[in-house]
């Protein structure tokens, strides 16, 4: 344990120096959910007079989305990294040294996780110059920030694996681009779920960007309602403990076919 963590803290520390050296990236990311936020914002704005809708400020409503929204797109290209490592030679020797696999793995989660927690953060300050309010105050915005990362870890660990087990740029753009628009518009990041089609509701339901949407929202209302940020926060723990296991596994696989 001791030199899986001592490996995880210098492995994560070479990710971050090199992130530090272009913090261009993590400005540029942040063009989409502010073009989100503010042009979705003033576009839907009257959506909350729908009967049902459940909140007076689409605003309010869309902070969360565009939380865990740019989660997911800052996330899915996280293989993109690993391809550039093998293509480099730098993660073969990696493999070849005492590291441990799992250090690797862990270093790649935890620069992804402060990267979205960074980006969340920004997010959620220029909601609230924009007018956005958080009842749930700090508690509510701590427990959005981290379903964020959880979800984002999701979606590296996945992206991640892809990037081990099939080591093609083309591949891991054309499903990621596939799925970014189901994941994006079959959650509630834009939508109150009650005001979806029947068939949509349920399929928002099983997303986990809905777990994360439901969780964040509950945390932040008048009234936190702790039981849902347990249950779908538990939820997505669960499935971030398994696509980081299956991120590891990867690496076996990685090995045996060099």
């Amino acid at each position: 344990m001791t030199a899986l963590l001592a490996g995880t803290w210098w492995m994560t520390h070479r990710r971050l120096s090199a992130l530090l050296r272009r913090p261009a990236v993590l400005v540029i990311t942040l063009v989409q959910p502010v073009v989100w936020l503010f042009l979705f914002g003033g576009l839907f704005e009257k959506v909350v007079e729908l009967p049902g809708f459940g909140t007076g400020s689409y605003l309010d409503y869309l902070v969360p989305g565009v939380v865990i929204m740019n989660a997911v797109s800052l996330n899915s290209f996280a293989g993109m990294g690993t391809i550039d490592e093998i293509e480099r030679g730098t993660l073969d020797r990696f493999l070849v040294t005492p590291v441990r696999r799992g250090a690797i793995t862990n270093a790649g989660v935890a620069e992804q996780a402060i990267s979205t927690a960074f980006q969340s953060a920004v997010i959620i300050a220029l909601g609230r110059a924009a007018g956005a309010h958080y009842p749930g105050g700090a508690a509510g915005l701590a427990v959005l920030v981290a379903m964020a990362v959880l979800v984002g870890v999701v979606l590296a660990a996945l992206s991640n694996t892809l990037a081990l087990l099939v080591r093609d740029r083309n591949t891991i753009i054309g499903l990621n681009v596939m799925l970014l628009l189901p994941l994006t518009f079959l959650s509630s990041a834009f939508m109150a779920k009650g005001l979806m089609p029947g068939w949509m509701r349920h399929v928002a339901s099983g997303n986990p960007v809905s777990w994360a949407l439901d969780a964040g929202r509950a945390a932040l209302s008048d009234d936190p309602d702790w039981g849902s940020v347990a249950a779908h926060g538990g939820a997505l723990l669960a499935l971030t403990a398994a696509t980081v296991g299956l991120a590891v596994l990867s690496f076996g696989s990685y090995q045996k076919s060099r």
